[in-house]
């Protein structure tokens, strides 16, 4: 769920509405997206402000859509190859929108344009991230694409480099710092969010661990980083590091 002013933004996903939005201190429905009547997934809404417009960008298994934010008015929406179970956040920079998935979808990002005119930048299998997530930092995006940890232009779309000798998992950033968590044996890597290539600056590896964790299980809690605090969880332990910059 969303908190944007007075409305609670959620995807129950259905006929009635792909996307509600709740008054925050009663829970009345104010509307719900009549036009956008996709079934759920997993990734979040964002809000944003494109072409003047404040709207909220959701996607779903085969859709990107923007909604209005004071009436849930679909303002434009385009398709996307999702399969299976499609998670990660769409990344919104100005008019353009950019989304990924696993499962073999791949990325696409488009431009909103004057009237919601819809144009395609790319489309590619450059990124597929899982549910890990992708982080963008200033034209450069970062995460592990399956197979391997992945640097692409966010602009073009272009691979600017790969990195295998990390596994998968989930990323956040700080400082210029990408912390990376690979979701198998818990190791952590801070490493520089730099077109560059890969440079680690340092790695650990979480214990305990959790014994409570299914056998079919990963560490799949995303990293958090505030106030100079990283929090790892792992089912019922959470860890608090400080890495502030002394």
């Amino acid at each position: 769920m969303l908190v944007d002013g007075q409305q609670i933004l959620c995807t129950p996903g259905g006929s009635k509405g792909a996307m509600a939005a709740l008054d925050k201190m009663t829970g009345k429905v104010l509307w719900q997206s009549k036009e956008f009547t996709d079934p759920a997934h997993y990734s979040s809404i964002v809000p944003a402000r494109i072409n003047n417009t404040p709207q909220y960008v959701q996607r779903t298994e085969k859709s990107i859509v923007g909604v209005a934010a004071k009436d849930g008015k679909l303002l434009w929406q385009t398709s996307f190859p999702g399969r299976t179970a499609v998670i990660p956040t769409p990344i919104v920079k100005d008019n353009e929108v950019y989304v990924t998935a696993g499962y073999g979808a791949g990325c696409k990002m488009v431009r909103i344009g004057p009237g919601n005119k819809l144009t395609t930048v790319y489309e590619s299998k450059v990124m597929k991230n899982h549910h890990g997530g992708v982080i963008l930092v200033g034209d450069f995006l970062y995460g592990h694409g399956d197979p391997a940890w992945v640097c692409q232009n966010f602009k073009t779309g272009a691979e600017v480099w790969n990195h295998r000798a990390f596994g998968k998992g989930a990323i956040g950033y700080a400082d210029g710092m990408l912390y990376c968590l690979e979701e198998g044996s818990g190791t952590v890597v801070l490493a520089e969010a730099s077109p560059k290539g890969w440079k680690e600056h340092g790695r650990f590896k979480l214990d305990p661990q959790t014994k409570i964790r299914s056998s079919r299980g990963r560490i799949w809690t995303h990293p958090v980083i505030s106030n100079g605090k990283l929090y790892l969880r792992d089912q019922d332990l959470i860890y608090c590091f400080d890495v502030k910059a002394q």
